[in-house]
């Protein structure tokens, strides 16, 4: 099954289903159980004052959040930059590298996506999944492409013109506003040809060990010119790579600008004159958001009940673990009102969870309790993966106790999104409504 990240949801709106999802689905009015336990709202706790100093730490995490993954997207192209100059297998694993290093800040990042449709209207151009790799590189004969993509195997690398339907597209110039236009041709959202994703996949190539242990193991030949040289069309490829780091980082940089403090007509600006009851609802929705339909539901247990690979998040190099762990850390982020930049340095400031123990400080512990619960919970994966066994092992159909971690993490997602509802009530915010993307639990 392939899918694009959740479309921007109402904050008021009862969760809605994923396009494109093949999955059975409960219906709209089926609630996640945490909702259902949602306290009724009451009237507005939070002195204004106070609320506005959590929404304006709120927008100081995202500018640092994004600012590193700006950061790390901008040495990922270096050291991209570095493989083209000189393809080798060290240039390779630095390049890989980079890449697995600005994972860890935009997982974090995604928490603010929910609430925010800035965010989300940006995020499916940076991290689109999964994706039909036959549109961009040669794949192994017996690929499972998406059924109905037409575009499943135009592999634009090896043609300068690509047909799809009826209509020929000419790809002979690569370039990031070339690829960006792809996105979704013919319809398919399997169709992705931008992003952390499509940069993953021409770094370690198709994940073709199902179940077994391995990543993707493309060569560095691939992306050698002249003798030696892998693959073939080479110098497309090498195109092809170097359009998308260069579009990842003009994203991430234009993402940079919407959080940026005192820039009249950004997106900070119009969020922080807003009420504050709007931008601690957005603040709580996000938490709940990712927390429930989109780690617990899309991400973990789509590919567990289908014991698909295809469907797990950094498929090609094994990567999955760790960006579970680091979509759990930037839930935890928001309510605690903490970052830990790449630097090392600490960000804090005014929290959610000081608003929640001035009214109700048992709510407040169950919430901190349950957050740590669930990181744990998450940490497991990491656990495992550094002992051997990723997730795509985790997942087999044959591997009872494996999966049993899964969904362990699946259940402690599931029990801090209705601690998450349970807080917002305390703060008079009813109705949350964290998005299930149509997911049962």
């Amino acid at each position: 099954m392939i899918r694009m990240p959740l479309a921007s949801a109402s904050l008021l709106a009862i969760a809605i289903s994923l396009a494109g999802c093949g999955e059975d689905k409960a219906p709209a009015s089926q609630a996640a159980a945490p909702a259902a336990s949602a306290p009724a709202a009451a009237p507005s706790q939070v002195d204004e004052a106070a609320g506005k100093a959590v929404v304006a730490h709120y927008a100081d995490l995202a500018l640092a959040v994004f600012s590193d993954a700006a950061s790390t997207g901008k040495a990922l192209q270096g050291a991209i930059d570095g493989l083209l100059a000189n393809p080798g297998e060290d240039t390779l694993k630095a390049a890989r590298e980079a890449w697995l290093a600005a994972r860890a800040p935009y997982m974090q990042s995604e928490v603010f996506r929910f609430g925010n449709a800035v965010v989300d209207d940006w995020e499916g151009q940076l991290n689109a999944w999964p994706l039909d790799e036959g549109l961009i590189d040669y794949v192994a004969s017996d690929y499972q492409h998406a059924l109905g993509n037409p575009g499943a195997s135009a592999n634009i690398i090896a043609n300068t013109k690509i047909q799809v339907g009826e209509d020929q597209l000419d790809v002979t110039e690569i370039t990031p506003e070339k690829l960006a236009s792809l996105n979704e041709l013919g319809g398919s959202e399997a169709n992705v040809a931008t992003g952390y994703h499509a940069i993953e996949f021409l770094l370690w190539g198709q994940d073709l060990n199902g179940s077994n242990p391995g990543a993707g193991a493309r060569p560095a030949t691939d992306f050698v010119v002249g003798e030696g040289a892998t693959g073939g069309h080479n110098e497309r490829r090498r195109a092809f790579l170097k359009a998308a780091a260069d579009l990842l980082v003009a994203d991430l940089d234009e993402m940079v600008g919407q959080w940026q403090a005192g820039v009249a007509g950004n997106y900070r600006a119009g969020l922080e004159a807003e009420p504050a009851e709007n931008g601690l609802r957005k603040m709580l929705f996000g938490m709940g958001s990712l927390s429930l339909g989109e780690l617990a539901g899309e991400r973990m247990k789509v590919a567990l009940e289908a014991n698909s690979t295809e469907d797990e998040h950094d498929c090609f190099s094994d990567n999955t673990h760790n960006s579970h762990f680091y979509n759990g850390k930037g839930i935890r982020n928001v309510y605690l009102g903490e970052y830990r930049k790449v630097d090392g340095s600490t960000l804090s400031g005014p929290s959610l969870s000081s608003l929640v123990a001035k009214l109700d400080a048992q709510a407040d512990s169950t919430l901190k309790a349950d957050l740590e619960a669930t990181e744990g919970k998450l940490q497991a994966l990491v656990d495992s993966a550094n002992n051997g066994q990723h997730f795509d092992q985790l997942i087999a159909a044959d591997n009872s106790a494996g999966q049993q971690i899964v969904r362990d993490a699946i259940a402690a997602l599931v029990a801090q999104t209705g601690a998450i509802e349970q807080a917002a009530g305390k703060l008079g915010i009813g109705d949350l409504n964290p998005d299930t993307a149509d997911h049962q639990f």
